[in-house]
């Protein structure tokens, strides 16, 4: 399985983060997410890549929290 492939499960949680408020911008490219499990900082460089603090990710190489915030930033720059 690739390490670019994000599970239903994860989508939905991720739908669910944004939806419910739970991404917060810091600053550029800096948010914290509130997770089920804990807030994580969430970080995309300058080059568009993004790393999570929580356990999953450094496990998965993605999660419900990059996703989230993935999905944030674009909602934020159509606006």
């Amino acid at each position: 399985m690739s390490r670019n492939f994000i599970h239903v499960k994860v989508m939905d949680k991720a739908i669910r983060l944004v939806r419910d408020g739970r991404v917060e911008l810091l600053d550029s490219g800096n948010y914290n997410v509130i997770g089920d499990h804990g807030t994580y900082n969430v970080v995309i460089n300058q080059k568009g890549q993004i790393a999570c603090t929580c356990p999953g990710y450094g496990a998965k190489g993605n999660c419900s929290h990059t996703t989230a915030v993935d999905m944030f930033s674009k909602r934020k720059r159509r606006r």
